[in-house]
């Protein structure tokens, strides 16, 4: 059950850490530090797309508009901040 616990906390590590690059590298393309159009930038950008629109959509249907302003990965961040806290005070009953 050990095993069970850590697999979850490094997917839980990985989520977050798709979802910080995936923030830092939209707001690198808003200040135009990186062209969208190269094609290393532009795989890497549609990848963590793909990875993390099943997490955003239903969240951003849930959201009110926010005039270009896009909190669905600050909310799906703090649901796994949540989820951390979960299985971190649950530990116990892996063990």
């Amino acid at each position: 059950m050990q095993s069970l616990f850590q697999i979850l906390s490094l997917l839980l590590d990985i989520v977050w850490f798709f979802i910080i690059a995936h923030v830092i590298m939209s707001w690198l393309i808003s200040f135009q530090v990186l062209n969208p159009y190269q094609p290393i930038v532009s795989q890497i950008w549609n990848g963590l797309n793909r990875l993390l629109e099943p997490l955003y959509g239903p969240v951003r249907r849930m959201l009110p508009p926010m005039q270009g302003l896009d909190l669905a990965p600050l909310v799906v961040l703090i649901g796994v901040a949540i989820l951390r806290i979960i299985l971190a005070n649950n530990a116990q009953a892996f063990y």
